[in-house]
């Protein structure tokens, strides 16, 4: 990379391609150099493939198109807040916070295409972790909290380690599996106190434990099984979030490959950055930031 001298060596960046959508362009060159071109290639060559499938598949086949509709869905008509991505495969342990970008900075905005507020919500928090971390974390929220929690659970049919058979990963899919019927089943207090009764539990004990063995159930889940993550499988599911970001944007009318949200914290840095010098205390804020900034001045030394 230090040999590259000038853009005309390096290639011209397009202005209009936005940070988050620019894997594909010539950004994608410090890809290539760390995972090797035909690598790069074949991450290109399954983004390829999920464009031509979201261009010729119809909606009931069309899977970015689907996952978009879904998500509009339960976002203006049930009121979701969040969304969640859930992948089993600890290769895509940043996945989630890849598309917190991807889709956040893609559809968090209020204002249309035509310069008027929406009235309904757009784009929802994007979160997750893989789910042998969310198992024994904030699972517990998705099965019985008070918020719907609309989530995408992703597993590839093959391990990149098939030990001992692949006994691990079968594992995982068994947990996979297990996750997703229980969000959509749920369990009810008949089931509940069949299970607490089997096991000897009687009377006042067995009714106060009762009400937290229930499952309401019917959590929305989206099941994402692929055969083995590669670059191809991996170019193909960036492409198709990609795609549901866009289908997304049409239909709440927002430009999504705008990012101007994050243009007052820029603006306000550049005022900011020149008054943490010196020892005078600071007093053209308001008063909050006229605080943190003169305590800190006093304590940063």
């Amino acid at each position: 990379i230090s040999m590259i001298q000038s853009r005309g060596e390096m290639g011209e960046g397009h202005l209009w391609v936005g940070g988050r959508y620019s894997l594909w362009s010539c950004i994608g060159l410090s890809i290539a150099l760390h995972i090797g071109y035909d690598n790069f290639e074949k991450l290109l060559e399954g983004a390829h493939w999920m464009d031509n499938h979201f261009t010729t598949a119809p909606v009931e086949k069309n899977a970015p198109m689907l996952l978009a509709l879904l998500g509009v869905w339960y976002i203006n008509f049930f009121q979701a807040e969040t969304h969640a991505m859930l992948p089993y495969d600890q290769y895509m342990h940043r996945f989630a916070a890849y598309f917190q970008q991807g889709d956040m900075e893609s559809n968090g905005k209020y204002i249309t295409i035509h310069g008027k507020r929406v009235n309904y919500h757009t784009g929802p928090i994007v979160w997750g972790e893989p789910g042998t971390n969310g198992q024994h974390a904030f699972y517990q929220l998705i099965h019985q909290g008070t918020r719907m929690v609309p989530a995408d659970f992703l597993i590839p049919a093959q391990t990149q380690h098939p030990i001992r058979e692949s006994k691990h990963h079968k594992i995982l899919m068994a947990n996979f599996l297990a996750q997703t019927e229980a969000l959509m089943k749920g369990k009810t207090t008949e089931e509940a106190k069949k299970e607490l009764e089997a096991g000897g539990l009687t009377g006042e004990a067995l009714e106060t434990i009762l009400p937290h063995k229930v499952f309401q159930g019917n959590k929305p889940t989206n099941s994402i099984v692929f055969k083995k993550l590669n670059p191809f499988t991996l170019g193909a599911l960036i492409a198709m979030y990609e795609h549901k970001i866009f289908v997304q944007g049409v239909m709440w009318e927002i430009n999504s490959f705008d990012q101007w949200g994050v243009e007052l914290g820029k603006a306000l840095c550049k005022k900011i950055e020149p008054e943490l010098h010196g020892s005078s205390e600071v007093h053209s804020h308001d008063s909050s930031t006229n605080g943190l900034i003169n305590f800190i001045k006093k304590n940063h030394a």
